[in-house]
């Protein structure tokens, strides 16, 4: 059973994910705080990691991703991660090839697997997250 850590500090979002990997046999994990979800990714090895762009302390999700990709634990600096932002509903400030003019690929802007905007679409969700599984 693959383990899929959530970080995200609304806990309503946090949930309706976890329902939604648990019904398809996923273990979920849950951090509220970029410090959380680095404690319990060292501790738990995820085997997925899905991350909030925007949380209490602004943009922790990126801060978060960033020192992933540098720890020493290979397994753990390699996990794939799919970023979460609803930060489109405020700004015009996009991140990746779906809302830009093409200029950045997946993973060349930061180093992560996919995007996924908010509000979440859970079928996108389910989908992105076997697809990075099963790779």
């Amino acid at each position: 059973m693959a383990k899929v850590l959530i970080v995200d500090d609304e806990p309503n979002i946090v949930r309706v994910i976890q329902v939604a990997l648990e019904s398809q046999g996923y273990e979920v994990l849950a951090a509220g705080s970029r410090e959380e979800a680095e404690a319990v990714a060292i501790a738990d090895k995820p085997d997925l990691i899905l991350v909030d762009v925007m949380m209490p302390k602004g943009t922790e999700g990126f801060h978060l991703v960033w020192k992933i990709r540098q720890m020493e634990d290979e397994d753990l600096s390699r996990v794939p991660i799919i970023m979460v932002t609803g930060i489109h509903e405020t700004t015009e400030l996009r991140f990746y090839p779906d809302q830009t003019d093409g200029t950045y690929e997946p993973g060349e802007f930061l180093p992560v697997q996919a995007w996924i905007d908010k509000p979440i679409e859970i079928k996108d969700l389910l989908e992105k997250v076997e697809r990075l599984l099963s790779e």
